[in-house]
C-alpha cells in the first residue's frame, strides 16, 4: 500500500460498502462523493468500464469496482461514486454504498492476507482488521492500472 496517504500513527478512509464486504479508500484521494449519474456508455469499452459521467464540465470514467472483483451484477438500489483522479484524468468509482470517514490506528494495518482471492489481491493495499468484520483498503492506483492494462489503455480522454 502506497502509505504516503496515510498521516502518522492514523489512517483516513472513506469507507464504502460492495455487497456485505466493507473497503476504504484514503480520503486523500477522494475528490468526490456523489450519488447515482447518468452514465455514458462507451462503445467497445471493457466490462470493467461502464461508460462515462460528465463532472462540472470535467469528464470522468466510470469503474465498475463489482467487475473488476469479479462479484456478480448487483440488484436493487442506484449505486454511489467515488470520484478519485490520476495522471490529469478523472475517475468515480461505481459502488454499492458510501459509508463514514473512518479514522483507523496504523497499528491495526496489516499487509494483504495469504488466502485473499487473487482479484482482492491485485487492487488491495492491505486490511485493518476491524472488531466484527476485515475492511480491504483499496489501492486506488492500483485498480487504474489493473483496468488500464485489461482495457488496452481506454483513457476519459480518448
Amino acid at each position: 500500500m502506497n502509505v504516503q496517504f496515510f498521516t502518522g500513527q492514523a489512517s483516513d478512509l472513506v469507507t464504502f460498502m460492495l455487497g456485505a464486504q466493507t473497503f476504504g479508500v484514503p480520503v486523500l484521494q477522494v475528490q468526490d462523493v456523489l450519488n447515482n449519474q447518468k452514465i455514458a456508455r462507451i462503445p467497445l469499452a471493457p466490462a470493467q468500464v461502464c461508460g462515462s459521467i460528465n463532472l462540472r464540465g470535467r469528464i470522468a470514467t466510470t469503474i465498475n469496482v463489482r467487475r473488476c472483483l469479479n462479484l456478480p451484477p448487483k440488484t436493487g438500489s442506484a449505486s454511489m461514486f467515488i470520484v478519485v483522479e490520476n495522471k490529469e484524468e478523472l475517475y468515480s468509482l461505481m459502488v454499492d454504498k458510501v459509508g463514514d470517514v473512518m479514522s483507523l490506528s496504523m497499528t491495526d494495518f496489516e499487509p494483504n492476507p495469504i488466502n485473499l482471492d487473487p482479484a482482492w489481491k491485485a487492487i488491495a493495499g492491505g486490511v485493518f482488521r476491524l472488531k466484527d468484520q476485515l475492511l480491504v483498503v483499496l489501492d486506488v492506483l492500483r485498480l487504474l492500472n489493473l483496468v488500464h492494462m485489461q482495457s488496452g489503455g481506454v483513457s476519459s480522454k480518448a
